[in-house]
């Protein structure tokens, strides 16, 4: 019998940063572990078709689905949390919807009427939920969630759009949950309800009431401050849900089934589950509390000030920490300083570093160092994207000799650029969605430590790059001793380089932080930090 799908909207109010994101993947774990089949949408507000040519100071990390879709990092959280694959209809924004609406007019398909907001764009925004809802089959549950805050401008039309979704598909079907603010006033010593109310009093002058209120406070809620809420905002005192701060996002899940979430969405929405089982997540919340040793890793970016450009690295230590039985201590190393510290002291004090992706010429330079410091002194070494980059680079430089080694992209008249251009990426114009992007199969030689690490001669993993290794530099750099164990069989590029005489040095071209999950961290990341544990053990 055909799924039925239902439907939950995810609104914030008061502030940005309140975390609608994890709350929307924390609700789609509660109802996965009722046995329910979960998807999630993100729509975004923003008029940029993608974040793909933001600033990460502006944005954040740019999370990359199989598919190719550079969308928000919340896709990250979703995946992470759920266990499913995103592709591209999981995300859509302003810029999408308004393009795509364009595109029909200029076709003719409106047929001579005036394009508006109301239907036009509401429709199609409308359209991408039924999308999202039945892709790769019908799902139980969507979640969707609106980017923004409930006033912004940008936000009303997606806001109409699931007024008018949620009535066509009728009470029972669709659910609006509103995460807000109850701010702690520490001269008064008192919480303070005013903001949700206001929040909600907008909420409601546009049509929408919510079903649930999810109130972020540092503080208990007592059972007069939620009835004063519900009260004020038309809901019962038992659907205002604590949301507490936390000291791990993965608590989350635990703490809202523990304040009563989970049951309030099955009953409301109608739905037969069975009973919850969240044992392996509170196992996997225990051991991140409470490792047994910890390791400190060395994080040597562009753009450290502003950790969620790093998002799903950051995940992927939590996560291989876990199995580790460790805490993994990340020191946020920019690159510019590492320039100017030729003895690199502030090396010397980790137990592993790693390199992750970047663009551009700033900090290359000590990105090199930091690469050389660890191939030199036996230092767990870990390279994504540019961080390969820089490790070929350096053994370019450093042990083959090439003085003039660099790589086109900072450098287009290099003398040796050991990283080039892919074939077809020259000359491009055009900046957004035309790097290689998504999903591409890596075929990994035997007796390599790639191998021993993955168990198995090919994977499939997920790229966001315009630059190479340049394959006419490959003879050179494979006779002073740089492996490349790590082939794309489909356009012979590399995907992998290793040093045979080192205790633990990889490099991959790829991003494996969009594959590893609460309930199958990325084995590179694993083996990176038992290598880092190793490492820290032979220093004491």
């Amino acid at each position: 019998m055909k799924r039925k799908t239902k439907y939950i909207f995810v609104t914030g109010g008061v502030v940005s940063s309140l975390g609608k994101g994890i709350a929307a993947a924390s609700i789609g774990q509660l109802l996965k572990s009722r046995g329910l089949s979960v998807t999630l949408l993100k729509l975004d507000p923003y008029i940029n078709v993608d974040p793909g040519t933001m600033s990460p100071y502006q944005h954040g990390e740019v999370y990359v689905t199989d598919d190719g879709a550079e969308t928000d990092l919340d896709l990250g959280h979703y995946e992470r949390f759920i266990d499913v694959d995103m592709k591209q209809v999981n995300n859509a924004t302003t810029g999408q919807v308004y393009y795509t609406v364009i595109e029909k007019e200029r076709r003719g398909d409106y047929l001579g009427g005036t394009v508006q907001v109301i239907p036009h764009i509401t429709d199609e925004i409308k359209n991408r939920i039924l999308a999202a809802s039945k892709n790769n089959g019908s799902y139980d549950v969507l979640i969707v969630e609106i980017g923004g805050t409930v006033g912004d401008i940008e936000s009303l039309p997606f806001l109409e759009a699931i007024r008018q979704f949620g009535l066509a598909v009728g009470r029972g079907n669709a659910l609006f949950i509103h995460l807000t603010l109850v701010p702690f006033i520490r001269a008064a010593n008192e919480l303070k309800t005013k903001p949700t109310q206001h929040s909600v009093k907008d909420l409601r002058e546009i049509g929408i009431q919510p079903d649930i209120l999810m109130c972020r406070t540092e503080k208990r809620l007592t059972r007069n401050l939620r009835e004063k809420i519900g009260l004020f905002c038309n809901v019962n005192a038992d659907e205002v849900i604590e949301v507490r701060d936390a000291e791990s996002i993965y608590e989350v899940p635990l703490l809202l089934e523990k304040n009563g979430l989970g049951q309030q969405l099955v009953t409301k929405l109608g739905l037969n589950t069975k009973e919850p089982d969240l044992c392996e997540w509170q196992s996997f919340v225990d051991r991140v509390k409470k490792p047994s040793k910890k390791v400190k890793i060395g994080i040597c970016g562009k753009y450290v000030e502003l950790r969620d450009a790093y998002k799903s690295i950051i995940e992927s230590f939590i996560h291989a920490g876990a199995i580790n039985d460790a805490r993994v201590e990340l020191e946020w190393l920019a690159a510019e300083d590492l320039e100017n510290d030729p003895e690199n002291i502030i090396l010397s004090s980790f137990d592993g570093v790693l390199i992750p992706g970047g663009f551009g010429e700033r900090g290359f330079e000590g990105k090199l160092n930091a690469t050389q410091y660890a191939r030199e002194n036996n230092m767990p070494f870990f390279g994504i994207c540019l961080g390969l980059q820089c490790a070929v680079v350096e053994f370019a430089r450093n042990v083959c000799g090439m003085e003039g080694a660099d790589s086109r992209e900072l450098n287009l008249d290099a003398e040796h650029p050991v990283i080039d251009f892919q074939p077809g990426q020259e000359g491009i114009e055009r900046m957004g969605g035309t790097m290689r992007l998504g999903a591409y199969p890596c075929d990994i030689k035997p007796k390599s430590r790639a191998f021993q690490i993955y168990g198995k001669k090919s994977v499939s993993e997920r790229h966001r790059h315009r630059f190479e290794v340049n394959n006419k530099y490959i003879k050179i750099l494979s006779r002073k001793g740089l492996k490349f164990s790590g082939i794309c069989p489909q356009n012979n590029l590399v995907e992998i380089i290793e040093l045979s005489d080192h205790p633990w040095f990889i490099g991959v071209q790829y991003h494996p932080e969009l594959r590893s999950r609460v309930a199958s961290p990325h084995p590179l990341f694993v083996d990176f930090v038992r290598a880092a544990l190793e490492f820290k053990k032979g220093k004491s």
